[in-house]
């Protein structure tokens, strides 16, 4: 199914290209969540003249991007959590946690699904975190899970 890009999409294609993606991915994400129009002739135009006020809202999207990853980049959390004798977690460190984390200290608002461990931190120890503010903008933070004495 041919669709065309409202915004920047890594690894998909930049604003106004026609691209062709399978149709649920069409119907399911890109135009559920206006990332993207079907291609008719109409939207081809309408995308065309509209093409520069896209890009202008983009670069904006970039530039808070920027700013919250120059807030929180490198920045160490501390996770308490109940674990066994070995280290291991009951249970795991899940990105709404670490979103919940984040918005406690530093009163930054991130979706868990710009959350991406690296692995599933599942055991005590540091984890590295990244998360994809926009296309071209990722900040890194490092989860410091701790042994918590009781239940909380």
């Amino acid at each position: 199914m041919k669709v065309i890009l409202l915004e920047n999409l890594r690894r998909i294609g930049s604003i106004g290209d026609v691209i062709d993606v399978k149709r649920g991915f069409a119907r399911n994400f890109l135009i559920a969540n206006k990332k993207a129009l079907y291609a008719s002739k109409e939207n081809i135009k309408e995308v065309e003249k509209i093409k520069s006020e896209l890009s202008r809202k983009d670069n904006e999207k970039k530039n808070d991007a920027k700013k919250i990853a120059e807030k929180i980049n490198k920045k160490e959390f501390n996770v308490k959590k109940l674990s066994t004798e070995n280290n291991e977690l009951y249970g795991s460190v899940k990105p709404t946690e670490i979103s919940k984390l984040i918005f406690e200290n530093s009163k930054i608002q991130i979706k868990p699904s710009m959350i991406q461990p690296t692995k599933e931190i599942k055991s005590l120890g540091k984890f590295i975190v990244k998360i994809s503010l926009h296309s071209e903008v990722d900040a890194e933070i490092t989860i410091n899970v701790e042994t918590a004495e009781t239940i909380q």
